[in-house]
């Protein structure tokens, strides 16, 4: 039996996890989720799934419980294909970055998220 998570399902864990960081002291940052497409078993389900990213990253941006976001999806889509990375970054799956696409995310958070 297969059980789809919503966003709502998705964004509800993130806060829990915030709240429960925050309950022990914990600053939270939170980062949107990057391109998939092309590495599911399911292509028939990327519409929904991407929808689900989508909404997910929205609120990662802008939200107010986590002390602070980082935009991953842009730093390794393929700008002609946001849902998908760009060839350069893809360590072949299209799902994890390979080196250079971990150098783009590392050179896209902004280090004074990490000042006090």
């Amino acid at each position: 039996m297969s059980e789809t998570i919503t966003a709502d399902d998705l964004i509800a864990g993130y806060r829990q996890i915030i709240a429960r960081a925050h309950e022990h002291g914990l600053r939270v940052i939170v980062a949107t989720i990057t391109p998939f497409e092309g590495s599911l078993k399911q292509p028939e389900a990327l519409p929904q799934r991407e929808a689900i990213r989508q909404a997910v990253n929205r609120w990662v941006l802008s939200n107010t419980e986590a002390d602070g976001s980082i935009d991953f999806a842009p730093a390794v889509a393929d700008p002609t294909h946001p849902a998908r990375f760009l060839p350069a970054f893809d360590s072949g799956d299209h799902l994890h970055p390979n080196d250079a696409g971990y150098k783009a995310m590392a050179d896209a958070i902004d280090l004074g998220l990490f000042r006090r």
